[in-house]
């Protein structure tokens, strides 16, 4: 038996078999390659699930996070964060306009989490509205939201009350929108349901018929953001979503969220009502506050365009 195999099999062994495990060993990456432990090179064909927007190991975030490791890895957030407190600022200033606060995280799912929990408070009420072939993640709250039936049925008796609409469809939405309603939840572009870009007016009209109802609008940009010609894709929409959750490239693979809100939205929760021990450590923010650097600096939002364009295009 070699190291590969006996690596293999623990991997397989020790956790739970949620995962079909690919028999490769990755032991390194550089750019959009990768190398098992018998220095095989592989090209990286879905950047570790959407979050490597900078490919692997890209200097200028290496040395972020070195940089950082060395002065403090952990700050909770009811303390000040030097490096917390620019990536805010940062992160902020690339969001929709009217859009004031974040809260910080450790991934997508979590952001989500939080965005449902704010809706709620913030309308009073407990019904989502989402679509199918929509993806939101996986844990309780999200998992509401998210279309895909097996993930749903195991924990169909505890998942909040959710309406499924066929995406695009702004007849279907405005039918299921109503006074029970906390929030509408959407991809700009949905992700998992097959990089479906929906018409040019669908996120105006959905924007209109949250508002008309007295709902919150929750974009999901975990997917999206960073990679669609502008840092969120709903930016050529020109709409003020009431929260945005971002996740995936926020900080090229280190584990991070946000969910960015109106200040409007932001004073419904009072002290310790929601937390993170982990999120906004400055590790990621580092992290993240040098991913964007790097997109800015090598022209990727433009890049994205042109390479989009030549996909699209066959």
């Amino acid at each position: 038996m070699t190291i590969t195999t006996d690596i293999i099999n623990a991997d397989r062994t020790l956790q739970p078999p949620l995962y079909a495990k690919r028999e490769v060993v990755l032991a390194r990456g550089e750019g959009a390659t990768l190398w098992d432990s018998e220095g095989n090179a592989f090209i990286d064909m879905m950047s570790n699930y959407g979050v490597n927007v900078l490919g692997h190991a890209h200097p200028a975030v290496t040395e972020a996070i070195a940089r950082q490791a060395g002065l403090l890895v952990s700050c909770h957030q009811s303390f000040v964060s030097d490096i917390r407190a620019q990536f805010l600022e940062t992160l902020i200033g690339l969001a929709p306009d009217g859009m004031t606060r974040a809260f910080l995280s450790n991934s997508g799912t979590e952001a989500i989490e939080a965005a449902l929990k704010f809706a709620r408070v913030a309308t009073g009420r407990d019904g989502i509205v989402a679509t199918r072939g929509g993806y939101h993640g996986r844990t309780i709250g999200a998992l509401a939201a998210t279309a895909e039936k097996k993930y749903r049925e195991p924990f169909a008796s505890v998942l909040a009350p959710a309406t499924h609409v066929p995406f695009n469809n702004l007849d279907a939405l405005e039918a299921a929108v109503n006074s029970t309603t906390a929030a509408v939840i959407l991809e700009p572009i949905q992700g998992e349901g097959g990089i479906v870009v929906p018409d040019d007016d669908y996120l105006a009209g959905a924007r209109h018929i949250a508002s008309a109802a007295g709902a919150m609008l929750i974009l999901d940009e975990v997917q999206t953001a960073f990679r669609t010609g502008t840092f969120f894709a709903c930016e050529p929409s020109g709409i003020v979503p009431d929260l945005l959750c971002t996740a995936k490239g926020l900080a090229n693979g280190v584990p991070i969220g946000a969910t960015l809100m109106t200040e409007e939205v932001a004073g419904v929760l009072g002290g310790g009502v929601h937390g993170s021990t982990f999120g906004g450590n400055p590790l990621a923010c580092a992290a993240g506050l040098a991913t964007i650097d790097a997109i800015r600096a090598e022209g990727l939002l433009e890049r994205s365009v042109a390479l989009g364009e030549r996909l699209r295009g066959g």
